[in-house]
């Protein structure tokens, strides 16, 4: 007798897995418990005849027939995606939606405004990771991802949500006590604030080396606002976003009037999700919240002959 081909219900513990490496992440993901999902990888290796994942210690990892499948699976979760906002469409706005962004504008921009969203939608829950890393749309890790840089995977809807400027700062305290900076090349005679360079996640992020004097972070951290906090506390001078340092009147800009740097901040969301209405609504109100804070993302005025650098 022919083995029946699979179903979707037993294709989405078999992406769970894919994705998490593990049952027990792989439950969380679907809600199950980690030997539901067990059960229904078992029994889908032999309904289909086929051993789909290695096991070890360290988790499943696909065999060559399981990574045959998996773009079966993902075909048929598109279809699924793509009818349930068909239908969603024309629903209330309602569900959860995962955010993934960078831990500036996820913590300091988003996260004061997102409750306005929320009670307008009862039915709407919001889910922010702030945090500095790629976020992957095709293995469903975000519904929207705010980047530092266009869409780098496929079949994914991007638009650029704004450029945004950033200053050196220093704590008030510590430029009363520090040699004077009163041109560019004074920046290298002082300690810098900064991100730890071998762990960076983009390229945009290398604010140091586009300052064109040679300087150096003495101190460094993989998280903003660690380093907006190491700042105040008077470690010396950071490369600041302008919106992020307008949150902190103990920062003072330095030099504003000749250094800035210009990044971009894009929203990127997968085809498969942007009919649903409960993304829709997010993207939309993401879109014109940075709209309406155009100037705080500009920085404090706009300084004729400053060298703007990209």
């Amino acid at each position: 007798m022919a083995r029946a081909g699979p179903n979707w219900d037993d294709l989405r513990f078999f992406l769970a897995v894919a994705r998490t490496g593990t049952l027990s992440a792989a439950g969380a993901r679907t809600g199950t418990e980690h030997t539901t999902v067990g059960r229904r990888i078992r029994a889908l290796e032999e309904g289909l005849g086929a051993r789909l994942f290695h096991r070890s210690n360290l988790g499943y990892a696909l065999t060559e027939d399981g990574a045959n499948l998996l773009g079966v699976a993902e075909t048929m979760e598109s279809a699924f995606l793509s009818a349930s906002a068909a239908t969603e469409a024309a629903q209330a706005v309602s569900g959860t939606v995962r955010i993934g962004a960078p831990d500036g504008f996820g913590s300091v921009f988003l996260a004061p405004r997102m409750h306005r969203l929320t009670a307008r939608h009862p039915g709407l829950e919001v889910e922010i990771m702030a945090t500095a890393r790629i976020f992957s749309l095709s293995k469903r890790e975000a519904d929207i991802v705010i980047s530092l840089s266009g869409p780098q995977q496929a079949r994914v809807v991007a638009r650029r949500l704004t450029d945004y400027r950033l200053f050196v700062y220093a704590a008030e305290s510590y430029l009363a006590g520090a040699r004077p900076i009163a041109e560019v090349a004074d920046l290298s005679g002082h300690p810098f604030v900064g991100y730890i360079e071998d762990m960076l996640f983009t390229r945009e992020l290398n604010y140091l080396g586009a300052l064109g004097p040679p300087v150096s972070a003495r101190l460094r951290s993989t998280n903003l606002l660690a380093q907006v906090h190491a700042t105040l506390g008077g470690a010396g001078l950071c490369v600041l976003p302008a919106f992020i340092a307008a949150a902190h009147p103990g920062l003072v800009p330095v030099l504003p009037e000749a250094v800035s740097l210009t990044r971009s901040f894009h929203m990127h969301i997968h085809e498969d999700h942007r009919k649903a209405a409960h993304i829709r609504a997010v993207a939309g109100f993401i879109a014109g919240e940075v709209e309406a804070a155009g100037a705080l993302f500009a920085g404090p005025g706009t300084y004729e002959g400053s060298l703007t650098r990209r």
